[in-house]
């Protein structure tokens, strides 16, 4: 590998970083200078010094290897998550080394867990920060890769196949430079629409900023203790509904539909079976809720339910009830929705979509072979052939998402957590869910979470945030050296 030119680039995304940290002070500065001003400025200046010195001294190069590709991603989301708790440490009060680290690692991998008993006691600019860890985590999953990994067609191919399932790939077909474009574009589009939009719903301008980032990252981050409950604003949940299920559907297909003015997401079989998923489960809970009278009028089962499934589907976490209350039946679809997540090609965690419907359309196939051995049975994502090793892998990829899950769950039993407690919350840290069931709930903290299993848990974030095979690579990188 070659170090120097893994810190350059490692250094840039760090000073990426810094200059996020300069915002959050400024942003401070104008709320009266509080209590975020000194740790945002110190950190900035501590991430802006350690990420120049590379840049300074190393000389560029695009002679990127495969190795020093993976090294350079999976070291910048690390350092970034080490240099982002340094505002969260230096600012104190519930933020210990575990808890810092924690919510450092919630916020860049999306997932919006939260240590914070009391959000509401964070001064503005370090509520601003956290917000910003989305921003930051929500495009850089897939542009930076793309930025500086090598652009080799064998390597991309490569890639791709571990990423997102060969439809997805199908409409990304641009070179490096488009691809970031189009990505960009959807991605401050969405930003721009929904900031605007919770303005005219009735937020006022920190709120609507904080919570836009988390929606297009479907995050989760609030600046409320309640999340989206606290708000009490059918208006505010509608943006919040509509803006998630767009962060939930790949971004080339939106760009590609806005572009030609046609209706190019709704023919992609995957966007199809995402919406009907989604339609199904709401209408599902909702009536489960009614019937076993956890609510009392149809309008707010709906209501309720409507929201949860958009905001968990999209593994982005926001809240309006507290579910570890709801019946059995909404609680595992809404677990479900946790595991399945949204799209390929968005800012949603989970298995994807397309996993799902790939192992669908595998199963179906080997059944169909089972009939007839001597049968050519393809296996089709719409009007595309796939590879059978795109099969294999997302068999595997799904095998090994589970393999963690139960791992992780172990683990957090053996540090002490509770049964249902340690299960769903490996299950929404591996989905980047944020919230889980128990007494992790919509409504509550990870704050009574022992040490090891809050390192656990933002283990499984990354893993779960960076799709498993790049974050175990860089073991196998460091072993052959």
């Amino acid at each position: 590998m070659n170090v120097k030119l893994i810190a350059r680039y490692v250094g840039i995304a760090l000073m990426f970083n810094a200059g996020f940290m300069f915002l959050s002070a400024i942003i401070s500065a104008l709320y009266g200078v509080d209590s975020a001003f000194s740790p945002l400025v110190i950190s900035g200046f501590i991430t802006l010094i350690v990420g120049a010195f590379p840049i300074i001294f190393v000389h560029k190069s695009d002679m990127i290897n495969v190795a020093d590709g993976f090294a350079i991603t999976i070291c910048s989301w690390i350092l970034s998550c080490v240099f982002g708790m340094l505002p969260y440490v230096m600012w104190g009060g519930e933020f210990t080394m575990a808890n810092s680290w924690f919510e450092s690692v919630s916020g860049f991998t999306t997932t919006g867990a939260t240590i914070l008993n009391d959000i509401e006691a964070l001064p503005k600019g370090l509520l601003f920060w956290r917000a910003s860890t989305h921003f930051i985590g929500g495009i850089g999953v897939v542009v930076f890769m793309l930025l500086v990994l090598p652009t080799m067609s064998t390597f991309r191919i490569k890639m791709s196949k571990m990423e997102i399932s060969s439809l997805s790939r199908e409409n990304y077909r641009y070179k490096t430079k488009e691809t970031i474009k189009v990505i960009s574009t959807v991605y401050l589009g969405i930003t721009i629409l929904a900031y605007v939009s919770l303005l005219l719903a009735g937020m006022d301008s920190f709120d609507a900023i904080c919570h836009a980032f988390s929606v297009v990252a479907t995050g989760g981050f609030s600046t409320k203790n309640e999340s989206i409950l606290a708000f009490d604003s059918f208006p505010v949940e509608m943006v919040i509904t509509f803006f998630t299920i767009a962060a939930g559907l790949h971004f080339g297909l939106l760009y590609a539909s806005i572009a030609t003015r046609s209706p190019k997401i709704f023919k992609s079989p995957i966007t199809r079976f995402f919406l009907i998923m989604v339609l199904a489960f709401f209408l599902i809970i909702a009536l489960d809720l009614k019937i076993s009278g956890e609510v009392l009028t149809w309008g707010m089962a709906l209501r309720y339910a409507l929201f949860q499934v958009v905001t968990v589907g999209s593994t982005t976490g926001f809240a309006t009830a507290d579910t570890s209350l709801w019946p059995s039946l909404s609680i595992m679809l809404l677990l479900t929705l946790c595991v399945t997540g949204a799209c390929a090609g968005s800012t949603t965690g989970g298995l994807k979509i397309d996993r799902i419907w790939i192992f669908f359309k595998t199963l179906r196939a080997q059944i169909k072979k089972q009939l007839h051995p001597n049968a050519v049975v393809p296996i089709k994502v719409g009007e595309h052939s796939l590879d059978p090793d795109v099969s294999s892998m997302v068999i595997l990829y799904i095998a090994f998402y589970f393999l963690i899950i139960f791992v992780a769950a172990t683990v957090l039993a053996a540090a002490g957590v509770d049964f249902v407690d340690a299960f769903t919350a490996s299950v929404s840290s591996m989905g980047n869910v944020g919230p889980a069931f128990g007494s992790c709930g919509s409504l509550e903290s990870f704050s009574h979470f022992p040490s090891l299993a809050k390192l656990a848990m933002s283990l499984e974030m990354l893993l779960g945030r960076l799709e498993i095979y790049p974050l175990m690579m860089i073991f196998v990188i460091f072993k052959k050296r």
